[in-house]
């Protein structure tokens, strides 16, 4: 095998995607408010690391296509059910009579963190599809132009979908109507407002991109706008 920097880079994005990807998931059972005027905005823990995938995801869209994005999030999607797992493996097994985490205090925070772990599992499939889609659509109608907007645009569209599904899926029952959805579409806003704030990060991120792969940064972000249209084998092969 031959670690060319596309496949180090593709590694590297993957690696980085799945992380915070992981943290937002077991931390997502927790919540916290931040004070606006006089009100007070509830949100999920799970938005602070978040935002990181929203870069990482575009990042994989530009230079590896859907077929990238589809394979790191299928990959992400099992790493979130053996994480649901083997959480499920670690609340059954009995904890020592010296333990500094008691059982009760373990079963507190990630018996909550599995219910969330399952409507992530849901909001994050319907999410991440639906941003490929979108990324792609609007890159190719700006003919590869305006990277704030295919950025953007996309992110609009999966977070309002991932917003509701997973505190609906993960709360149903426990919570009434109003507490869900004010907690929801506080997510979904605060999440476009750090989408929006990174842009300049996201153009960061490129540029270096293409400092690191030279040639090859032009080479595969052709390949990927032509995806769809042709069969285009993505990076890394």
């Amino acid at each position: 095998m031959q670690f060319t920097r596309p496949f180090k880079l593709f590694f590297v994005l993957g690696s980085i995607f799945i992380t915070f990807l992981l943290m937002a998931e077991v931390t997502g059972s927790k919540w916290f408010q931040v004070a606006i005027g006089n009100k007070a905005l509830t949100m999920t823990l799970g938005v602070i690391p978040f935002p990181i995938t929203f870069i990482v995801t575009d990042l994989l869209n530009e230079y590896y296509g859907r077929r990238g994005v589809r394979y790191l999030t299928l990959v992400g999607m099992v790493m979130i059910v053996l994480a649901f797992f083997l959480l499920q493996l670690d609340m059954a097994i009995p904890a020592a009579g010296n333990s500094p985490v008691d059982d009760h205090s373990f079963q507190v925070v990630f018996f909550n963190t599995g219910q969330v772990i399952t409507g992530s599992i849901v909001a994050y499939l319907i999410g991440q599809l639906v941003d490929i889609q979108v990324f792609h659509l609007i890159r190719k109608k700006t003919k590869n132009k305006l990277l704030w907007l295919r950025a953007t645009g996309s992110t609009i569209f999966s977070q309002l979908l991932d917003s509701y599904v997973v505190i609906f899926v993960a709360y149903w029952g426990t919570y009434e109507f109003e507490v869900l959805n004010s907690i929801s579409y506080t997510n979904f806003f605060y999440k476009i407002f750090i989408a929006i704030g990174i842009t300049p990060l996201i153009y960061l991120a490129h540029y270096l991109i293409e400092r690191y792969l030279g040639e090859d940064a032009h080479k595969m972000a052709e390949e990927a706008l032509k995806e769809g249209k042709e069969e285009v084998q993505p990076y890394p092969g």
